[in-house]
Formats: C-alpha cells, sequence, structure tokens
C-alpha cells in the first residue's frame, strides 16, 4: 500500500511575507503540493519546489472558488496520492480560518498532520498601524470577532451586548461591510460615542492605510477614505494612541515595477519593501533551458578540451553547473 503524505496547515502571518515563520517557509521549501488562500502576498508562491502543485481554493466575500468540504476533501485526496501537502492561510490557521474543520476530516481519514502557528492580523495589523492591542492603564485586554457575519439575518448575535460591554480592546476582522452594523450596536449596548475607533485597512503591507476618529464618527471617515477590503476595525482606548514606526524609509509611497524572473523578482521585491517601497511585476521572464540539449550534451563530453567558459548571467552560470553536479563532473 502507498504511504500516505501529511497535510502541514501554515499561516502564513498579516500579509507582510517577513512575518511568516521560519519554520512555515521550511515546510513551503519541501512540499509537493499547495493549496492556498487569497493571500496578501504572491510571494509564499514562489518559496514553493518547481514540481509543487498549486491549488487555489481562496474565499472572498460573494466569491468562493470552492466550498470548505470540497477544501477538506481535497487534502485528503493529496495526502492519499503520496504527496506533502501544505494548507497556506492567511493569518493563523485557528484565528477564524476554520482550520479545526480541516484537521477534524484529516483525523477521520488517518491522514497524519501538523499545525504551523501564523501571527494573526488581529494583532500585528494593530501594531503596524502604532495601536498597541493592550496597554497599561488604558486596556489590560483584547477581544477578537469576525465581522464576517454579523448581518446574515440583518442582526448582531445575541452575545453581542456582552463583547460591547467588556472592557479592554475589540478588535473585529473581516466587518468592512459591516463597519455601520458594528458601530451602532457597540453604541446601543453602552459603548460611549467618543470611544477611540480606527480602522485598517491592507494591515503590515506597504499600502497599508488608517483611518482614526470615534464610534461617533469612523464610518463618514471610513467612507470618505474610501478604505476597502481587507480592513480590520477597532474600538476602544488604545485607538486614540499612536506608536507609529519612526524609521525613516527612503522608499516609502514609491510604487516600483519590477521586471525579470520569478526567483530575482522575488528577491527584488524582498530587498525593495524593506526599504519601504511597493513592487508590481510588470512582466515575468521565464528561462528556456538547453542543458539537457543534443549540443550541450556533446559540449560536456568535451569540456576537458576547453580553455575558456564564458558565461553571459547568473542564470547561465546556475544551468551550467546545474548540469555539471547531475553527471558529477
Amino acid at each position: 500500500m502507498k504511504k500516505n503524505g501529511v497535510v502541514y496547515l501554515v499561516g502564513a502571518g498579516p500579509g507582510d511575507p517577513g512575518l511568516i515563520t521560519q519554520k512555515g517557509l521550511k515546510r513551503l521549501g519541501s512540499c509537493d503540493a499547495l493549496v492556498y488562500d487569497s493571500l496578501a502576498s504572491d510571494y509564499f508562491l514562489d518559496e514553493v519546489p518547481d514540481y509543487c502543485r498549486k491549488i487555489y481554493v481562496g474565499k472572498r466575500a460573494g466569491a468562493h472558488s470552492m466550498k470548505q468540504e470540497e477544501i477538506n476533501r481535497l487534502l485528503v485526496e493529496l495526502a492519499e496520492e503520496g504527496l506533502n501537502v501544505v494548507r497556506l492561510k492567511g493569518g493563523d490557521p485557528f484565528v477564524f480560518g476554520r482550520g479545526g474543520e480541516e484537521i477534524l476530516t484529516l483525523s477521520e481519514a488517518g491522514i497524519p498532520f501538523e499545525v504551523v502557528p501564523g501571527v494573526t492580523s488581529a494583532v500585528a495589523a494593530l501594531s503596524m498601524a502604532g495601536i498597541p492591542v493592550t496597554h497599561r492603564a488604558v486596556s489590560r485586554s483584547f477581544h477578537v470577532m469576525t465581522g464576517h457575519t454579523l448581518s446574515e439575518n440583518g442582526t448582531l448575535p445575541p452575545d453581542f451586548d456582552s463583547f460591547a460591554k467588556l472592557s479592554g480592546t475589540l478588535v473585529f476582522l473581516m466587518g468592512l461591510s459591516n463597519l455601520s452594523l458594528i458601530v451602532n450596536g457597540l453604541i446601543k449596548n453602552g459603548k460611549s460615542e467618543d470611544t477611540p475607533a480606527a480602522v485598517i485597512e491592507n494591515g503590515t503591507l506597504p499600502e497599508q492605510r488608517i483611518v482614526r476618529g470615534t464610534l461617533n464618527d469612523i464610518e463618514s471617515r471610513a467612507k470618505q477614505a474610501e478604505i476597502k477590503s481587507p480592513a480590520i476595525i477597532v474600538a476602544g482606548d488604545v485607538a486614540a494612541l499612536d506608536f507609529s514606526s519612526t524609521l525613516n524609509l527612503p522608499l516609502k509611497g514609491c510604487r516600483i515595477g519590477i521586471t525579470g524572473t520569478e526567483s530575482f523578482t522575488g528577491r527584488l521585491h524582498q530587498e525593495l519593501a524593506e526599504h519601504g517601497g511597493i513592487t508590481d511585476s510588470v512582466l515575468t521572464l521565464s528561462i528556456d533551458s538547453y542543458r539537457s540539449g543534443e549540443a550541450m550534451n556533446e559540449a560536456y563530453q568535451r569540456l576537458k578540451t576547453y580553455s575558456w567558459l564564458i558565461f553571459t548571467s547568473a542564470n547561465a552560470v546556475r544551468e551550467f553547473f546545474h548540469r555539471t553536479f547531475r553527471r558529477r563532473l
């Protein structure tokens, strides 16, 4: 019988590719199949081996490419083929990531699995926006709720009144379309209209935008700024604090078009992003390899007769020595 593969549920972090864990990157670098959601960065897709199968199963509001039950079955089927599978999720697999449902299905099928935690946007996006999720004498706790399903029946969930009465920092993920419902619900259940609030768009990414205000005006401010999803809503006294980084990034606000092979643009993106630049891949180049062609086979056989080897690019060096090592020359 063929041995089953392993499924790794990996948290990709909040968006900034630098915030994935080292263990998560290691799992990406050795997987046979990648099953991934709508990620904030395509950088992770370049971290898998060339032979890896990439399967998109992302969900956006009103547009689901695959139902959760289908995703569960897909993971089992891939593992039963003997493949090592990375199930890559934004943030952490268990913070509204439905990782538990996938694990239950894997367990029932007898598929081994491992969970690699990820940094959740519920904390990281606030930090990058200069809002501490807790702060001494200001907030001693924080509480996270999904805002995505609040208005399924046009009403707030039954326990929302208890949630609204909590004294700490209140964080709503995936709730921008329900901002009005959330704000009015908080006020109706006892929160002062003067309670500081903020909305963070594209948290941790170079395109991050922050709108601050109070429960009384945060909805109008967000509309005026044309804030779009993905966005996080914060309510609580810490939203009035601003501990934004004072580091001066020379490329902050600059949008830069880059071209090249996937490996090159991936490295260049990282370098530019570290200096605050926002990159767009304008053109991707692919390499047509001749290392296994008839002409190169003859050249390798006569290699000892050459006096000079001339390489015209880093790609040429890589292609040449890849075949050299394979032939054990």
